[in-house]
């Protein structure tokens, strides 16, 4: 029965290991076993080649994780983004093992079997297959599925392979991070930083109504002396300004009334006595919650979007909601109990997609390939205006392209600054995950450092506004003598000068304090200053404080004691991620790496118009 189940899981077997790809290496690109490929090279990382079916292999590898992960077709945005983390995926691995040559790392077959059957991949922990009732992974479910699947020598093949490639990582990763160590006071700062709270009353005041412009000055040597000390700060990188147009991918009124109906159909199945739980696992899209009965917890008011929050805070206890939609979908929500006093209920939900039909796809597909069409041998605003569609100006960076609308628009940047474009020209139709779009390059700008005459009013200004902060806090630090005597109070202070007092808090060293900002000096000086004591002048926000700290509460220690492991775990974990990437940082930058993708499809492209195989590159 189990071993049946699981030959149904193709997912798990796909997960377990590349060796199954290694077949399609051979079979269908031609590999031979020298490991040499008609399909050539993409790059080098030092000496080595990067090989296409190593590229193409990660790469399949991460559109499939991709995919998993969301209801909405891959865009051809998303499809670069994984093309290039493929190609980063390659090279950090050929770095690696490289590192675990020249360590002599080695892994032995006891070391292998014991892997096995004690520490199972990830995929197969989070299967349902491999899951208890609680909905926890079950280790004895997983060795008997071991022990019938041993039959199967390709299975225990990919199994051996898995860890005969993990294991020596993990001994690599432990040497490279094996230095790192979180006392119990680093621990402890940590803490306390997110658990001790303050609450203090303060004062504010604008330098710039303290002090007049005439009083300050900012000779021209001054600003060229600032100009060159912080010429960085003036770089710019290159710009394009352009038209767009756009419409969105959201689902039609017909693709909402899909799921509800649907929603209405899997509501009916559990007033009539099917097990909610088992129909969430079976049927809800959410990740976070399908896997334990669709149990979002337990949660405060002001948690959940305001659809869902307005319903478990208002529904009677016990009762299944009509569908719910919200910008994630259709929801069925039950609020399984509720505390008045706490102002928390504990619930769960089904969560259903709403998804385009597949009429609909392909009104949208066949939309966005009419308006390609149309612009190709017309100006955007023509092409758009034949299809209803508003003209946008919008300006995208090299390494920061936004366009209202669109979102990411990072195709249009690639188009824009790598193409050699002249204005007027328009693009052909990209996709993100929320729309389609077009741009047409009106001017661009390359990357470089604004000139002095460009910034002087700028660097005059920020001088300008340094000084009478300065100004400000002399001042000020002649109010703060007035407070400790005793001659005045916070509230006649803040009278005499015509500004607010304010209470913040309770509040942590980590919050952002309306007021305030966060983990800046203002915040800090709370947390360094008795209660009832004034703390301050400070500057912080543009502005100059005084705080008069209320009350301050400390961190409870033996509430840290009883997580401090946890806690010890969590940030060791996170410094050795750290630790490893500047550790293959330093790699990169010893080893020469050369990526030569683009021209490599672009012949390869070349050659199949002209029914050729691409040639080697190395």
């Amino acid at each position: 029965m189990l071993m049946r189940q699981m030959r149904q899981n193709t997912k798990i077997i796909m997960l377990v290991t590349a060796l199954a790809f290694v077949a399609l290496m051979v079979f269908q690109w031609g590999m031979d076993v020298t490991g040499r490929t008609a399909a050539g090279t993409l790059g080098r990382v030092g000496t080595r080649s990067v090989s296409v079916i190593e590229w193409q292999n990660a790469y399949r590898t991460l559109y499939d994780q991709r995919s998993q992960l969301q209801e909405q077709p891959i865009t051809t945005q998303q499809n670069r983004e994984i093309e290039d983390e493929a190609w980063d995926q390659v090279v950090d691995q050929i770095l690696i093992d490289r590192e675990l040559s020249r360590r002599g790392i080695r892994v032995s077959d006891d070391e292998v079997r014991q892997a096995a059957r004690l520490s199972p991949p990830p995929e197969f922990q989070l299967d349902p297959a491999f899951q208890n009732e609680q909905g926890q992974f079950d280790l004895v479910l997983y060795q008997r599925f071991l022990d019938q699947a041993g039959q199967d020598p390709v299975f225990l093949q990919q199994l051996e392979l898995y860890y005969r490639n993990l294991l020596p990582q993990n001994k690599l990763i432990r040497q490279v991070t094996a230095s790192i160590f979180v006392p119990d006071g680093e621990l402890w700062e940590r803490w306390r930083a997110g658990n001790e709270e303050a609450t203090a009353t303060f004062l504010s005041v604008s330098p710039d109504d303290r002090v007049d412009d005439a009083a300050v000055t900012v000779s021209d040597e001054e600003v060229e002396r600032y100009y060159e000390e912080n010429s960085e700060e003036f770089e710019v990188p290159a710009r394009a300004r352009v038209l767009y147009t756009y419409f969105d991918k959201a689902p039609a009124p017909a693709d909402t009334a899909a799921a509800l109906a649907r929603a209405g159909e899997i509501r009916d199945e559990i007033l009539e006595g099917a097990d909610f739980s088992e129909v969430a696992l079976r049927e809800s899209t959410d990740p976070g919650s399908r896997a334990t009965g669709g149990s979002l917890g337990v949660f405060g008011r002001g948690t959940m979007v305001p659809a869902l929050d307005s319903a478990a805070f208002s529904m009677p206890v016990g009762v299944l909601s009509e569908p719910i939609v919200t910008a994630f979908g259709a929801h069925l929500l039950e609020v399984i109990s509720r505390d008045q006093e706490a102002d928390e209920v504990e619930a769960r939900h089904i969560l259903l997609p709403i998804e385009m039909t597949d009429e609909a796809e392909i009104r949208l597909l066949t939309r966005a390939d009419s308006l390609e069409t149309l612009a190709e041998d017309r100006p955007l605003r023509e092409a758009a205006a034949a299809f209803g569609l508003p003209v946008l100006e919008g300006e995208i960076e090299e390494e920061f392209a936004i366009l209202p609308g669109v979102g990411n628009a990072a195709e249009a940047a690639d188009w824009a600054f790598v193409e050699d474009d002249d204005a007027g020209v328009v693009s052909p139709v990209f996709e993100t995950t929320s729309a389609f779009y077009l741009v047409e390059l009106v001017d661009e700008s390359p990357a470089g450092t604004l000139t002095l005459d460009q910034v002087a009013d700028e660097i005059r200004d920020t001088l300008r506004a340094e000084r009478k902060t300065q100004l400000t806090l002399e001042e000020a630090r002649a109010w703060r003598g007035e407070l400790a005597s005793g001659s005045t109070t916070l509230e006649n202070l803040a009278e005499r000068l015509d500004v607010e007092v304010q209470t913040a808090g309770p509040f942590t060293r980590e919050s952002f304090v309306p007021g305030l900002g966060q983990s800046n000096p203002a915040v800090g000086a709370v947390f360094g200053t008795p209660p009832g004591d004034v703390a301050g002048p400070v500057a912080a926000l543009g502005r100059v404080l005084l705080l008069r700290v209320e009350e301050r509460t400390e961190a409870d220690q033996a509430e840290w004691e009883e997580q401090k492991e946890a806690q010890r775990a969590q940030v060791t974990a996170a410094l050795q991620e750290a630790r490893l990437d500047e550790w293959l940082d330093g790699l990169r930058s010893t080893t020469r790496i050369l990526d030569n993708r683009d021209a490599y499809f672009e012949a390869a492209e070349q050659q199949a118009e002209q029914g050729l195989q691409p040639q080697m590159f190395f």
